[in-house]
This record gives structure tokens, sequence and C-alpha cells, in this order.
């Protein structure tokens, strides 16, 4: 059983991608759980986009842009962690739950929302290669949620993979010695 199927074994949308690494695994998860999206200037921009509606439509200011701070860590392990989020994903706000950690995530059964988790993990390679992979799964909690959430999820999925995919290339970059990279 993995992490992913310990926090969310049924799902009903999911996204995967994955990476070459040439790191040992606990310096790949050590750059999973330093890297900040919010530091890439494209993420910013996406999500401001995002953000937009819920700028013009609140009359509260959100005091700072969503990023890795409205997740929760579940889980780490030394070749595997995993982050939950709760929420209306749909919603100009994004409707977000708090919880207090992968107990309170399991357990969180409020209806007209769904929960996430994005998990990143390690797979051994041949020489001194290894596949990172990522994968988002989303469940909604009741059916309500469903028919709001899926049409959000096929607008926003390409610009996610994308985000996705920029998070694999840098934790990648963070993680190889500049040596190896240098000889690629």
């Amino acid at each position: 059983m993995t992490l992913l199927d310990h926090y969310l074994p049924q799902f009903q949308f999911v996204e995967r991608h994955s990476c070459d690494v040439r790191a040992a695994p606990a310096s790949i998860i050590d750059a999973v759980a330093t890297y900040r999206p919010e530091d890439d200037p494209l993420f910013r921009v996406l999500i401001g986009v995002r953000e937009l509606p819920m700028r013009v439509l609140s009359s509260r200011p959100r005091p700072r842009q969503f990023g890795m701070e409205d997740f929760t860590l579940l889980a780490r392990t030394e070749d595997a962690i995993v982050f939950g989020l709760a929420g209306a994903f749909w919603k100009s706000d994004f409707g977000l739950h708090r919880f207090a950690d992968g107990t309170a995530f399991q357990n969180l059964q409020t209806p007209g929302i769904a929960k996430l988790i994005l998990g990143f993990s390690v797979i051994p390679g041949a020489e001194g290669s290894n596949r990172l992979a990522t994968e988002t799964r989303v469940f909604c909690l009741d059916h309500a949620a469903r028919r709001r959430f899926t049409p959000y999820w096929y607008l926003i999925r390409p610009v996610s993979g994308l985000i996705r995919r920029r998070i694999l290339s840098s934790v990648k970059k963070s993680a190889e010695p500049r040596s190896v990279r240098e000889l690629a």
C-alpha cells in the first residue's frame, strides 16, 4: 500500500507525471519538501489569473496568493511525501477546508467538497538514476461536488499538468549535483 492509497484510496480524478533524477531518494524528497511553486514566475501568473474572479468579486482581499502553505503535509518517508487539500476548488476563493493532519484529512466528510492529495514518490532506477513520480488524486465527497468539480477539472487540468512538470524539472535541478547536470 502506498501513501497515496492510504490517504485517498478512492478517487474520481487523477493526473500523473514523472522524470528521472540522478540523486539519492532522500535528497529528491528533501528537494520536493522545500520546493515552493510560488517561487516560479509562471506559477504566480497562472494562479493570479485563477484568482482574478476572487479579487474582483470579493470585498475582502486575500492576504496572499495560493501556494504550498494551503496544503497540509499528510506523511513523509525517505522515498515519498504526500500533501492534502480539501475544498470547493471551483469556487472563486477555492472554498478551502482546514484540517490538522493526515487522520483529520481521512476523517473529513463535509458534503459539497472535494479532497485532493498531491504525492511524490521515488522509484529506484538503474545506474544511479531514480524515477520521481508525482500523482494528484481528487475524490468528490458527494454527487453535487462531483458535478461542480468535473468541468473545473477539465478546465484546469492542462495548466495543472504544466505546473506539475515544472515542479518535477525544478526538483530535479535542485536534487541533482551540479556535475551531473553539466554532463547531461
